[in-house]
């Protein structure tokens, strides 16, 4: 009777085992490219890079350009690793184990235990530690380990070069300014330049909306000389010069046309 008894026992405490099912894997967070909306950045991979899985970003001009958060997380890491390795890097967590890194920074944006959404600037594109030219490192790490690349879910391209355009953050990531000319109307032209033509003006002291800025004629205005210019509009362009933006330059959160 004991033996048929612990017998019995033994199976259902078996049978009640296989009732509890298990932990869910956790899933992985919808990471986006990490650049501002509307951006378009060429990402490479390659066989020798260490880790192998990480993406090199690049474009034209790149160095100072911001470089945002590519999903919501904590910031768990900002360090500077000097003229060595991933130089000035960021990694932040996303819970379940998941990490990204970006790394050769020029400057940070973020501090450690800070938390970041979509399209949250953290540093900016530099040349830092053993890189040899302006580039973003970018990976992407599940429980330390690298793992291929994904943006939106489709898998990044591997092995070889491919462009990608950023939807990240692309809710309410334009800007604004006050129009300041002393006076007179500044012209809006169909481009970024004095030699696109003129089809519209607006007052002196105008709020103007900015929904992204590119680099065209090199202008001198009230606010120094610049070579900016804001688009307010479809084919609508205003000398970024005659804007006061709050910011010297390029405003952080607002896409380059």
């Amino acid at each position: 009777m004991g033996k048929r008894w612990f017998s019995l026992l033994a199976a259902g405490l078996l049978a009640a085992a296989t009732l509890v099912p298990a932990a869910p894997a956790m899933a992985a967070p919808t990471f986006k490219v990490p650049f501002p909306c509307g951006q378009t950045w060429s990402g490479q991979t390659r066989t020798n890079h260490s880790p192998a899985y990480a993406v090199d970003f690049n474009r034209t001009d790149d160095f100072g350009d911001p470089v945002v958060a590519s999903a919501p997380g904590t910031v768990d890491r900002v360090t500077d690793l000097g003229g060595t390795s991933y130089g000035k890097y960021v990694r932040i967590a996303h819970g379940g184990g998941y990490t990204t890194y970006y790394a050769h920074l020029n400057g940070f944006n973020v501090s450690v235990g800070q938390s970041v959404g979509y399209g949250k600037v953290i540093g900016w594109v530099g040349s830092t530690g053993g890189s040899t030219g302006p580039h973003l490192h970018y990976e992407q790490r599940l429980n330390g380990n690298d793992i291929q690349v994904r943006f939106n879910g489709t898998l990044a391209l591997y092995w070889g070069t491919k462009s990608y355009t950023s939807d990240n953050g692309c809710s309410g990531t334009t800007g604004s300014g006050t129009v300041n000319t002393n006076g007179t109307p500044l012209t809006v032209r169909s481009g970024p330049g004095t030699g696109y033509t003129a089809v519209d003006t607006v007052a002196d002291g105008t709020r103007v909306t900015i929904y992204c800025q590119t680099s065209g004629t090199t202008v001198t205005g009230t606010y120094g000389t610049s070579s900016i210019w804001d688009r307010i509009g479809t084919g609508r362009y205003i000398a970024d010069a005659y804007v006061y933006t709050g910011y010297d330059g390029y405003i952080p959160n607002v896409p380059r046309c």
